[in-house]
């Protein structure tokens, strides 16, 4: 039997997890830390004078960051080549562009490398090329059923270094890349260790430039996988997959992925005020970007859950960015639902956001991690209040976004620590509507 149920699943229905791995690419990270991309690449074993793809956006051309980029590789001996047509949010199509430019300019073999360049669309864009290349066909073919055709990415294809400019997304060390699929109104990913990076270069003078509204909205979705990481299934009280190769990649936490969400927390509630309000304060900037990445190695190791679930058909329907969707949701969803789950757990949240828990009882106490993030919120003055103000979503469209998540979004509810219906998510959608009122 494969691993398609959780701890819902009956008792002693199959053997309980006794495993857990965790797969990284190479990580360097620091200030200036672009200087080093050759010397990553020659570790990767790119050879001298090799040609590749540069994945990234207009923006990014604009303001010198890829100029930047592209000096240290021919520094080092390597020609490249840039495609800056990525879009925020990206869907199918704009892999399908990418796809046609590498297979017009260098065939069916594709470059020699590939560089992703940008925020989270930029990189799971150079993800989902870099694959598709290497494994033929085109984007549907490694979708899960029934959008796609579930296809399993077989190889691992050419040397590929993601370079984050947001703190949030976590895509440069995530085994999944998220495309929207917009004929059916939702996002889907592809989801495999053969679509994760090979290395990343982390360099926080790169997000200097992030504007206050974005840099916020970013750091609202790595706070997401930092809390659901922290907040999901151990792995072993999950179920065992019959073969190693047959585990998914959100595989439950463990002690190790604990101790990153714990830390994640902790640098990205304590900095992103600061980073806000000065975004040139490097010192602030470097800690969300390693906050960031610390919430990526727990989330998107043990595993997104319930808030990513609903985003992702917000996201596709009302064209809002995933930061500023996570941020809505989170509230009513990981901090409200799921608190149910294991309240003493929730009480680790509180305290971890800063909020004063004294002489409440657990119960209680577990409910301060939602006003605390909440109150993270309404302190940037740059964030929505609720989905009503992102989106003007009402109340007539709540059935149509909890059928969209409690029939696509399996892979992420799996994840969720607490049982969830359709019934449970129009009630937490409709808890979303308002975070917070005016004037509160």
């Amino acid at each position: 039997m494969s691993y398609e149920r959780s701890v819902s699943a009956d008792a002693h229905a199959l053997t309980p997890e006794t495993v857990w791995n965790i797969q990284m690419p190479q990580l360097r990270f620091g200030p200036h830390a672009v200087e080093e991309l050759g010397y990553q690449l020659a570790d990767l074993g790119v050879e001298d004078g090799a040609h590749g793809l540069l994945v990234t956006d207009e923006r990014l051309v604009e303001i010198g960051h890829v100029g930047r980029v592209e000096d240290h590789l021919e520094e080092s001996g390597y020609d490249v080549t840039v495609w800056d047509s990525t879009e925020r949010e990206p869907s199918i199509e704009v892999v399908d562009d990418c796809l046609s430019f590498v297979r017009e300019h260098e065939g069916e073999d594709g470059y020699d490398f590939y560089v992703g360049f940008g925020g989270g669309s930029c990189l799971d864009v150079a993800k989902g090329t870099r694959a598709i290349i290497a494994n033929g066909g085109e984007v549907l073919d490694y979708i899960a059923e029934p959008t796609g055709e579930g296809e399993a990415l077989t190889e691992p294809g050419p040397p590929l270094i993601l370079m984050p400019t947001t703190a949030g997304t976590g895509s440069e060390i995530s085994p999944v890349a998220i495309f929207a699929v917009e004929e059916k109104e939702t996002k889907e990913g592809i989801s495999s260790n053969y679509i994760r990076a090979d290395a990343a270069v982390l360099d926080p003078t790169f997000t200097t430039t992030l504007p206050p509204k974005l840099t916020a909205e970013t750091a609202m979705d790595a706070l997401g996988h930092a809390i659901e990481g922290y907040t999901t299934h151990r792995f072993d009280d999950l179920l065992r997959a019959t073969e190693p190769r047959e585990r998914p990649v959100y595989a439950g936490r463990t002690d190790l992925t604990e101790m990153f969400s714990e830390r994640a927390i902790e640098l990205l509630s304590g900095n992103v005020r600061r980073v806000v309000n000065n975004g040139d304060d490097l010192e602030a900037r470097s800690n969300m970007l390693k906050g960031a990445l610390f919430g990526a190695i727990s989330g998107l190791t043990a595993g997104a859950s319930l808030c990513h679930a609903m985003a992702y058909p917000v996201g596709n329907r009302y064209h809002t960015y995933h930061g500023e969707t996570i941020a809505v949701l989170t509230p009513a969803s990981t901090l409200g639902y799921n608190v149910a789950s294991d309240p003493e757990r929730f009480v680790e949240v509180a305290a971890l956001l800063g909020a004063d828990t004294a002489g409440k009882s657990a119960r209680e106490a577990a409910d301060e991690a939602r006003q605390e993030f909440v109150r993270l919120q309404r302190d940037l003055n740059v964030l929505p209040s609720g989905l009503a103000d992102l989106a003007d979503v009402t109340e007539e469209e709540i059935d149509w976004l909890a059928t969209q998540t409690v029939e696509n979004q399996q892979r992420l509810l799996r994840c969720n620590p607490r049982p969830v219906t359709k019934e449970d998510v129009v009630a937490i959608f409709r808890d979303s509507l308002h975070n917070w009122g005016p004037g509160e």
